[in-house]
């Protein structure tokens, strides 16, 4: 089985590297002429083959439950900070893919730099910041937060900061709380097995379903952030109780 699943995982690379190379490029081309939106749906489409690819290839499925808690398609102007557990690559790509609205993610500027993978995130409307220099990034994300929330874009942060092993829990930072609380936007939770079929630090990829629970919006009014987020760790973990009570017994 563990063969196998390399040898999956070695064609999937493989995928990875065949679709993101044509698509990048077109990017480039394609953000010379037109910004914004066109340029996002066309990285999407990148991350949708991505994200196939992972289920045909490795059989790496999801189901999500929650949706109704997101505002509708038609609502332009509903902006919200989506803050997500992260346990691997996997919910980075799909994000967006399942997502009606664009998402802005708030991101290591270090991403920039792959080949082709990078260079089209840089031309994307997104909050590249700079770890090393946390007074600045925070200025960073709370300028850009506030513009893009204007937009109707959604905010997408990771509150934990990096990728989780599963049945585990990491610090949650209150980045994504003060953001909602300075800009008056709800924040939704998030909880996502899916460590479950990749894990962090491997390329080994592994048959199964990625859980995807989304949670009812929370109001910033009246709230501080450090309470604010300490509800949404109290949710998500829960909900990753729930959602993988295996890997919580293990542990």
């Amino acid at each position: 089985m563990i063969v196998l699943a390399a040898l999956r995982s070695a064609l999937f690379l493989v995928w990875l590297v065949l679709t993101v190379i044509p698509v990048a490029l077109w990017v480039l081309l394609q953000s010379l002429f037109v910004r914004g939106n066109p340029v996002y749906w066309s990285c999407v489409f990148w991350l949708r083959l991505a994200v196939l690819g992972a289920r045909y290839i490795c059989g790496v499925r999801w189901r999500i439950q929650g949706e109704e808690n997101l505002p509708s398609a038609a609502d332009r102007q509903g902006a919200v900070i989506l803050l997500s557990k992260h346990q691997s690559t996997w919910e980075t790509f799909a994000y967006p893919t399942l997502m009606s609205h664009p998402l802005a993610y708030v991101f290591k500027r270090e991403l920039l730099y792959i080949p082709f993978f990078g260079w089209a995130m840089a031309r994307l409307d997104m909050i590249h910041i700079d770890r090393s220099k946390r007074a600045q990034a925070w200025s960073k994300v709370a300028a850009q937060g506030k513009r893009l929330a204007g937009l109707g874009h959604w905010v997408i942060m990771f509150p934990e900061g990096t990728r989780i092993a599963r049945g585990k829990a990491g610090e949650y930072k209150t980045g994504g709380t003060r953001l909602a609380v300075e800009n008056g936007v709800p924040v939704v939770p998030i909880a996502a097995t899916s460590a479950r079929c990749w894990p962090r630090k491997s390329f080994l990829l592994r048959p199964g379903v990625v859980d995807i629970s989304i949670g009812r919006p929370i109001s910033p009014q009246g709230r501080e952030p450090q309470e604010m987020m300490r509800e949404v760790q109290a949710w998500i973990e829960a909900e990753m109780r729930r959602l993988d009570p295996e890997a919580y017994a293990q542990a």
